[in-house]
């Protein structure tokens, strides 16, 4: 069963809350209904045509993504805060057939209405009549999503309607989704921890999903106070934007947002590894231990602590329902199950690679499996140094360091060393822009071996971050040269 074929069950409920108006379910099967006519133009089926789309999170956007496979087509949303050139890149690598786009983002979109061979079109072009749609089959092509491309080009991960549907399904069950669930969406929508686990989830679950016009501290801190929302789900960065907005909050207002807070049903963390200073800060003001979980644009989501029982501050707990993990030699997470993608786009060279002879994907990030749930040591790639013999994790590094009185935020890497391989780099956000480093590395032996000391430091004001808050581990890197 699709989401389409779910919202017939929901028609009076309310899906969409977005800066314009409330939108039920009805309103977004006839609304996707003629988008996908539009998208048609006659025609009986897309047939996996791909079609791109720029608009701000809001009912437009879900009726559109919605009209896209409702017409046949294979949907790429793109990204909001993206360079044209980065645009470009998606656009001609997926030979999108059609770019649709609202009115605000024309000015970044206009230097391709000549050089790029797609037909652009404007939300506003798009009719009001109705015409038969075709039946779609649960093994075809539905959406195209692009990798953040920290080790290279990013590559367009290809899932079917019925990969959507697995990873769908594994969190309704496993965080017990309710039609009474109100959730505040502030995440990209080009990214799976927005469309599959906040907007995917709520519809499918005959929820309603609450957009915001733009993001601020205060504006979600308002939707919390005033009860209109009982699910959040958000990225650690975030997370720390809303404790340190609310630390400089008056104790009327802060007893407000507490209070609001504790009749939460369920807060959620992921896309990044979660600071345990924040996991703790937040539970303080919240009364919540924040649920992480584990997943990738490739895999949807793999790993979740558990929605009734312990969640142990940086784990990430068992494998989801239908999911298939194990650890590697090396330790390396492999995923299996029909929550993992086809393909990716244009690239058979790079799917085959991504695959055990078994099946399995290679996520490329290194776990331990403890006391019976998995804890994440960080990406092969990035997080894992390689100096005089030891494998040594950066995230382990990290959280030490935070709990240095005047660390706001730190993020380590390995640093090429013709010695020792890699040595440890450090670079530091503080209160006051330095720190005496020589009590600092005194402080750190007391706490951590010899081997995982960092041995060069920076000092930065804020760390390099993508879209959805992670730190840019290759770019922090060039910052040491």
């Amino acid at each position: 069963m699709t989401l389409v074929d779910r919202a017939s069950t929901f028609l009076a409920r309310t899906a969409v809350v977005d800066p314009t108006a409330s939108y039920t379910y009805s309103q977004l099967l006839d609304r996707s209904a003629k988008v996908a006519t539009t998208l048609l133009a006659g025609q009986t089926d897309l047939k996996e045509d791909r079609i791109a789309f720029l608009v701000p999170p809001s009912f437009g956007y879900v009726a559109l993504q919605w009209g896209i496979w409702r017409a046949g087509g294979i949907a790429v949303p793109l990204c909001t805060k993206h360079p044209t050139p980065s645009l470009r890149y998606v656009i001609e690598d997926t030979q999108a057939s059609a770019v649709i786009y609202a009115e605000e983002f024309e000015a970044v979109l206009s230097p391709l209405f000549d050089t790029v061979s797609t037909r652009f079109l404007r939300t506003e072009d798009f009719g009001t009549e109705t015409s038969p749609l075709p039946d779609l089959e649960s093994d075809r092509r539905a959406m195209i999503l692009y990798t953040s491309g920290t080790t290279g080009r990013p590559k367009g991960v290809v899932t079917t309607h019925a990969n959507i549907e697995a990873q769908i399904t594994a969190l309704f069950d496993a965080w017990q989704w309710s039609q009474d669930d109100r959730i505040l969406n502030i995440l990209p929508l080009h990214h799976v921890h927005g469309i599959i686990n906040v907007l995917s989830c709520a519809l499918w679950s005959g929820a309603c999903c609450v957009f915001l016009p733009r993001f601020s501290e205060r504006a979600v801190l308002d939707v919390f106070r005033r009860g209109e929302v009982n699910v959040f789900m958000a990225v650690p960065t975030i997370y720390y934007k809303l404790i340190a907005y609310y630390d400089v909050l008056t104790e009327v207002e802060q007893e407000a947002i507490r209070s609001a807070l504790r009749g939460f049903r369920l807060m959620v963390s992921g896309s990044a590894a979660l600071p345990v200073s924040v996991l703790e800060q937040w539970r303080t003001i919240s009364g919540h231990t924040l649920l992480e979980r584990y997943g990738m644009t490739e895999i949807g989501m793999a790993i979740s602590n558990p929605y009734a029982g312990e969640r142990r501050p940086g784990y990430i707990g068992q494998p989801l329902p239908g999911v298939d993990v194990r650890l590697a030699d090396d330790g390396e997470i492999q995923v299996r199950g029909p929550s993992v993608f086809l393909e990716y786009w244009a690239r058979p060279d790079a799917t085959a690679e991504s695959f055990t002879p078994d099946g399995y994907f290679h996520t490329g990030d290194i776990a331990v499996y403890e006391q019976g749930a998995y804890r994440i040591l960080g990406r092969n790639s990035v997080d894992i140094i390689k100096s005089g013999g030891y494998k040594i994790s950066a995230l382990e590094i990290e959280e030490v360091l935070r709990t240095y009185p005047g660390i706001r935020e730190c993020g380590v890497v390995g640093l090429p060393d013709p010695e020792w391989g890699e040595v440890i780099g450090a670079s530091l956000i503080t209160d006051s822009g330095t720190l005496d480093l020589d009590q600092l590395t005194d402080w750190l032996r007391e706490r951590l071996p010899g081997y995982k000391l960092p041995r060069r430091y920076i000092f930065q004001d804020e760390l390099p971050r993508n879209v959805m808050g992670k730190v840019t581990k290759q770019e922090l890197k060039q910052a040491f040269a």
